[in-house]
């Protein structure tokens, strides 16, 4: 199956604690991730995320189910979608003179023809992140 690995690192102007904080809690990610428009089903091990995507008028709700482990400044989510999409995220936190500088690789596999449409979309919301982070969390 086809592969690709992304990597985006920015810096987000709030101590690496806050930022951590906030990936950990699956409920941050309603908006975090541009298409994830709700969470449910919350546990120890993850959570089930709701992406919409929409196209004109329409629109359709993809629910996909994520493994989210953390430890030592450091969030790992497996994200298993239809249609044969798999997501391994990593973010990968440190100080930095300016906050809290942020690692985000992912490798991304899918069936040949998606691709390169789901690592555009992927290599999207990792360059929005930066800024959706430093409004919600900036002191």
């Amino acid at each position: 199956m086809p592969a690709t690995d992304l990597i985006h690192t920015y810096v987000v102007p709030v101590r690496p604690e806050k930022v951590y904080a906030h990936i950990t809690d699956p409920a941050s990610y309603v908006g975090l991730s541009p298409l994830v428009v709700d969470v449910y089903d919350i546990d120890d091990t993850g959570y089930t995320a709701v992406e919409r995507f929409r196209l004109g008028p329409f629109k359709h709700d993809n629910h996909i189910r994520v493994t989210l482990t953390a430890g030592d400044n450091v969030v790992t989510s497996d994200v298993h979608s239809p249609g044969g999409v798999r997501l391994a995220h990593r973010f990968e936190l440190s100080g930095h003179a300016d906050g809290c500088e942020v690692v985000e690789r992912m490798h991304l596999t899918a069936p040949f023809g998606l691709v390169r449409f789901a690592a555009s979309q992927a290599l999207g919301v990792m360059r929005a992140r930066r800024a959706i982070l430093t409004s919600r969390l900036e002191d």
